[in-house]
């Protein structure tokens, strides 16, 4: 095992050596038969359309179920080839996607909302097919805050009104969920990011260097990037994303609405791979580490694999010396409930966009979400990995700030703050 690990780690490209390593382990965890991969699902009238397909994805931890999908060899049970594509940033992914140049991407749920209204990117019509994490993220403050006591909202919030001077704050993508994290996180704790604060953009892998150097006080960003700062000594954990919403909505399985239309068995194919490649990765700590393993390497998130696997098992340390074991880590599967695209998910996003000013008006929420988010094609992929899905499409979670959302008075929701935008 020690010197399978050792070669996984050590291969720059994901060839057929990869494959190969992972692929048995796969068919024990999955009981698939490797004779038998081309299933009923991939025969007859169920045949996916378009037999390879690309998928953009960012350097992220929460890009694992797409690669695991690949490398493990799943994709091909399903009568498809998922080819990762590894891109430099979320507005390039954007850009591949609305030009056809990616079938699908790994990508930030907002963003996805944005394309389709036309916010932040060109107006097309999008489609998100399943959520692909829940929770993994954090918000990082410099170790130069921290020095002066801002280590939590509270504290960042009293040194902002005592000590005035210029403050700024990344995050990835401005319609994305760490924009929305960020900006729901400070605005609780008295901030107003729009106005108290520059907020600017900055790629996910370029967050650690940038904080280096001095351009950002503070980042939200998906792990390993949060992991990476403090490993680095050059930042600390302020707050992870499941302390502000616990199982909260993360990147999505996202393409057009027009591949989604054109090619319906693809789009099924592609889900239930990455579906069945998130429950392998959640089954146990042997499947998480060989998944660290694997995506740290070169091609994918290009980190050391301790950057990864501590918080992917829940194993938390905040920079100052706290440590803690996080039961609401980030999840792949959790016996289906991480993917199925809730509408309400999709909803809270969009009030943010409206709270923040990224859209003037109010939209028609729930027609939107209805348009975008594709449960008729997640609920087949669903039936074949036989995962279990919920009878409603909305869900109630409460937020870190006591605020309820369930998605079923949006507009009263997203007018109800206090702290907002232009």
């Amino acid at each position: 095992m020690k010197d399978s690990q050792q070669q996984i780690s050590q291969t720059n490209k994901p060839g057929l050596s990869r494959r190969r390593l992972l692929q048995g382990a796969a068919a024990g965890a999955l009981g698939i038969d490797p004779a038998l991969r081309a299933a009923v699902w991939a025969q007859g009238s169920d045949k996916p359309e378009k037999e390879e397909v690309k998928i953009g994805f960012i350097p992220l931890t929460d890009c694992a179920s797409v690669v695991m999908a690949s490398v493990l060899g799943i994709d091909r049970k399903y009568g498809v080839k998922i080819v990762p594509s590894k891109e430099a940033s979320w507005a390039g992914v954007r850009d591949k996607l609305v030009n056809g140049e990616l079938d699908f991407a790994h990508v930030l749920y907002g963003l996805i909302y944005g394309v389709h209204l036309g916010v932040g990117g060109p107006k097309k019509d999008m489609a998100v097919l399943m959520t692909l994490n829940n929770n993994g993220q954090a918000i990082t403050l410099s170790k130069k805050l921290a020095d002066k006591g801002a280590v939590d909202g509270a504290s960042l919030a009293r040194l902002m009104a005592t000590q005035k001077g210029d403050y700024t704050f990344a995050q990835t993508f401005p319609t994305g969920t760490h924009a929305m994290w960020l900006y729901y996180w400070m605005a609780a704790n008295g901030i107003n990011p729009m106005k108290d604060a520059k907020v600017i953009t900055v790629p996910p892998p370029q967050m650690v260097a940038n904080m280096r150097v001095g351009n950002m006080d503070g980042y939200c960003v998906g792990e390993p990037w949060g992991q990476r700062a403090i490993m680095d000594g050059i930042g600390i954990t302020a707050i992870t994303t499941q302390d502000i919403w616990k199982d909260h909505p993360e990147k999505v399985l996202g393409t057009t609405g027009e591949f989604a239309k054109k090619y319906p068995n693809t789009a099924r194919a592609v889900t239930a791979a990455i579906i069945e490649a998130g429950k392998w990765i959640d089954a146990g700590l042997t499947n998480k580490n060989k998944m660290a393993e694997t995506i740290a390497d070169k091609s994918y998130v290009n980190t050391s694999v301790d950057a990864i696997n501590q918080r992917i098992l829940g194993r938390y340390t905040n920079g100052l010396g706290k440590s803690w074991d996080d039961p609401n880590h980030m999840k792949f599967y959790a016996d289906g409930a991480v993917n199925f695209p809730y509408l309400s998910d999709g909803m809270w996003f969009l009030t943010q966009h409206k709270r923040w000013g990224l859209l003037k008006d109010h939209p028609d929420y729930l027609k939107v979400a209805t348009e975008i988010n594709r449960i008729d094609i997640y609920k087949q992929a669903a039936t074949a990995t036989n995962t279990p899905v919920p009878k409603d499409v909305l869900r109630t979670s409460k937020l870190f700030d006591g605020v309820v959302w369930d998605g079923k008075d949006p507009k009263k929701y997203a007018e109800s703050f206090k702290v907002y935008g232009a």
